[in-house]
């Protein structure tokens, strides 16, 4: 992502009057000093861009620009780049703060709709001056995306990022949610993939899963070859092949037989762990499954599934996973269900959620949870990862995304 160009980023400007913070504010995303900061009005004479990968989106550009009330020497030539900006900009964010909100405000707000441009409102110095409720209805009759901040509080840092990745999620256009490839990268031009797919009460009448399903023609649109077996077949199948597979996939619920039978120098994953990556966040889900560690008897855990259907007597998110956790964690733990598009408001109160591959959801949608559980402070993980620690085999499953294996055992510590 460091070497997306610049003409495949999500542009963001930045909007205001001078002095507001707007630089202050792009440093406070950013971590670091990436803008000149002065009490002197007009200190940013030109648009500054930043580029970051802001995760779970994506590659951005940030557009840091001249205050539009700008009354020095150069203001025409300054305001008028300003103006230029946004005609790159994806999505507007607009800094300002308590009290401040007339013809200036008004004028880019004007613009934003005008040219369908999301807009997201920032509200900065709160650590000076606190808004008003005649104020914030004003910012309202524009846009409910609201950021409450101040620049220079490092320790709400988080808040305000994790709230502006929200409305981003929300906002920006659906081709800069485009996911990674779901298996085709995993397996060079001409190679194989053999997919474990069990055949049992769960799996559907004369057909496949779709993750399954999905898993094959994305091998297929990258040039590989796919061999499909049932779990007892795969360790022969393995032996009738003259060269190695570049992967194995397995539907979790047989993780441990495929782990057994896989020799250590072919790769092996589950389904739901592709789709982890593919629908949502895999470094995200990997911090999430070291947090079954932490669980402690009592705790409560939230099992979300992205569709509804008739649980059967042995359910894999209802009955299997609680089972092999409450095994895993030495004693019983208090489990809630969510179905369908139901996902609750109150996620702050479980300390780790669970949530099903989301073949179901779009990438936003996962996305979009993911965030609301980080916004909660709530650990989310979803059943392939979280059947792999139970299993004692997360290590191994995780070997194809060195990435994600280093953000799990990092949580563990």
């Amino acid at each position: 992502m460091e070497k997306t160009p610049k003409s495949l980023r999500l542009h963001i400007g930045i909007f205001g009057r001078t002095n507001v913070g707007k630089s202050s504010f792009l440093n406070l995303l950013a971590g670091q000093d990436v803008a000149i900061i002065s009490p002197v009005a007009g200190t940013t004479t030109d648009v500054v861009e930043k580029t970051m990968e802001l995760l779970p989106v994506g590659p951005v550009v940030f557009l840091d620009t001249a205050g539009l009330d700008d009354c020095s020497s150069l203001s025409r030539a300054r305001t008028e780049k300003t103006r230029k900006a946004f005609d790159r900009s994806d999505i507007a964010m607009l800094v300002t703060e308590a009290g401040k909100w007339d013809s200036y405000e008004e004028d880019i707000a004007g613009e934003a709709k005008k040219r369908e441009v999301p807009l997201i409102v920032v509200v900065n110095k709160t650590d000076l001056f606190r808004p008003e409720d005649s104020f914030l209805l004003k910012i309202k009759n524009n846009t409910a995306r609201i950021i409450l901040c101040s620049s220079i509080d490092l320790s709400g840092r988080d808040s305000c990022l994790n709230l502006l990745k929200g409305y981003l999620l929300d906002a920006c256009p659906d081709e800069f949610l485009n996911p990674p490839a779901l298996i085709g990268d995993l397996i060079r031009p001409g190679g194989t993939a053999v997919l474990i797919v069990p055949i049992d009460l769960q799996a559907p009448k004369g057909r496949l899963i779709l993750p399954q399903v999905q898993a094959i023609r994305d091998a297929l649109d990258n040039d590989a070859a796919v061999m499909v077996v049932k779990e007892r077949e795969y360790a022969a199948a393995l032996g009738n092949l003259k060269v190695p597979p570049d992967i194995a996939v397995c539907d979790s619920q047989v993780v441990l037989k495929m782990v057994a039978d896989t020799p250590e120098e072919i790769k092996c994953t589950t389904f739901s762990i592709l789709f982890s990556r593919y629908k949502g966040d895999l470094i995200e889900a990997a911090k999430g499954a070291a947090a079954i560690d932490r669980l402690k008897p009592g705790d409560k855990v939230l099992i979300a599934e992205a569709c509804s259907h008739h649980a059967i007597e042995d359910d894999i998110g209802r009955v299997k996973i609680p089972r092999w956790i409450r095994q895993y964690v030495g004693g019983d733990i208090r489990v809630d269900v969510s179905s369908g598009r139901d996902y609750p408001e109150n996620l702050q109160e479980y300390k780790l959620i669970i949530h099903c591959g989301g073949c179901m959801l779009t990438r936003r949608q996962m996305l979009f949870r993911i965030q609301k559980a980080k916004e909660a402070g709530a650990a989310i993980t979803n059943y392939g990862l979280a059947i792999a620690v139970s299993q004692g085999v997360i290590k191994r499953v995780l070997g194809p995304f060195p990435a994600a294996l280093d953000a799990f055992e990092r949580g563990r510590t």
